[in-house]
């Protein structure tokens, strides 16, 4: 089962796609006086930026396409070192290394996300920023990671890829940081198939961030630009099509969530009563996405057993969102093995990764399961729960079920 976005693809996007279809005109810029253009890739990014409280939203082809453009954007690239957490998934570390720059593993804590303490002990003359990782719907400690942030002027970009529409102390995420980056693939809370989008108030990093998704262009240009481009860009330009099925998903965003914030908190506290059963913490309760109820076990050993009896497997054995089962990150593959930025001269060191380098994640991971909500995901570990379109009732049901099948384990 992909992510709730796909459960509620509809009329709404039907519409939207056949009203480009119909138009004949798929190109994400055009003449606003053709009537043949629907612009749906501007409207999507006007809308975006509404809704998440930024003044410029980029629209790009995958949310690794936003992660690499938000960090061009700010102008990180060989020498530099960035912070990130050793559970996310492997496009954050990767777009780190394709901007030639080098991942910093660091720990998590309680809330799956970048623990703040463990920042400040890996920050260098060499981090030129943070990346926060609002993992699995929810929202990191975002006020400590901004003081600690503050303290040393790094800038924050916040990997929104599993969070879109959700918000800390009434702010959305991706939007407290620098920049904010993005997905919509097939399971995220919106979605266009694949797609993404960066969200920044700052006019400069717009600027840098549209030239490098469109090959050095200005911001929304309606020709070929001779002579004014700013510098040598790729293309992660998103479609027509897709900016028409990421309208419709916008638009529904909020009363997705709304009602998975409903199903998610009546199967909570369905199954609180069950002893040696702790919930991962939540910042902001009310601005989770909700997408998973993650519970943490006492020992490896219960958290093991538990999965077996679901089909699921501890967090710490859930594939490429955790560094140490990357194989790819612990023997330093890239497309160039030359100019791969952990072994660049000017570090004057061997960048290593290694199991067993963040022991608190590890222990963290190996002891917690997912719970589907809104998402079930083998590859993150929720292989059971309730559905996006489960309602109250069936909350209720399914948390008798668990507490029925984890009585005598967890008493």
């Amino acid at each position: 089962m992909p992510g709730p976005g796909m459960e509620y693809i509809g009329e709404e996007e039907k519409k939207e796609v056949l009203d480009v279809i119909n138009s004949g005109y798929l190109f994400r810029y055009g003449d606003s006086s053709n009537p043949s253009f629907k612009a749906k890739v501007w409207t999507l990014e006007k809308e975006f930026s509404e809704y998440a409280g930024s003044r410029y939203a980029l629209a790009v082809t995958s949310g690794t396409a936003a992660l690499l453009t938000a960090l061009q954007g700010l102008g990180i690239g060989p020498g530099d070192e960035v912070i990130v957490p050793g559970y996310s998934f492997v496009a954050s570390i990767s777009a780190i290394v394709y901007s030639r720059a080098v991942p910093v593993l660091a720990e998590i804590d309680k809330t799956l996300n970048l623990s703040a303490a463990d920042i400040e002990k890996k920050i260098s003359s060499r981090t030129k920023a943070i990346m926060a990782v609002h993992m699995l719907g929810n929202a990191c400690r975002m006020d400590e990671i901004m003081e600690v942030a503050g303290k040393y002027s790094i800038p924050v970009i916040e990997d929104t890829a599993q969070a879109c529409g959700g918000s800390y102390k009434g702010k959305k995420l991706g939007s407290i940081g620098r920049a904010g980056a993005y997905s919509f693939n097939i399971y995220k809370t919106m979605t266009s198939g694949d797609g993404g989008m960066v969200a920044t108030d700052n006019e400069e990093i717009y600027k840098r961030c549209f030239a490098f998704h469109d090959q050095g262009h200005t911001p929304n240009r309606q020709g070929v630009e001779i002579g004014n481009r700013s510098m040598l860009g790729l293309d992660f330009r998103m479609n027509e099509l897709t900016g028409a099925v990421a309208l419709a998903q916008l638009r529904k965003l909020e009363a997705v969530l709304r009602h998975l914030r409903e199903i998610k908190k009546v199967f909570k506290n369905g199954i609180a009563a069950l002893k040696n059963i702790e919930f991962r913490e939540l910042p902001d309760p009310e601005g989770e996405c909700a997408t998973v109820l993650t519970i943490i076990l006492p020992t490896r050993e219960i958290a093991e057993n538990v999965g077996e009896r679901l089909g699921a497997k501890v967090l710490l054995n859930s594939g490429w969102h955790v560094y140490r089962n990357m194989e790819q990150l612990l023997q330093k593959r890239t497309s160039d093995s030359k100019s791969c930025p952990f072994n660049c001269p000017y570090y004057g060191r061997d960048v290593k990764y290694e199991k067993g380098m963040l022991p608190q994640t590890e222990d963290i991971l190996s002891r917690s399961l997912n719970l589907s909500v809104g998402l079930r995901d083998k590859g993150i570990g929720a292989a059971w729960g309730l559905g996006p379109k489960d309602m109250v009732g069936d909350a209720e049901k399914k948390a008798e079920e668990f507490v029925d099948m984890m009585k005598d384990l967890l008493k």
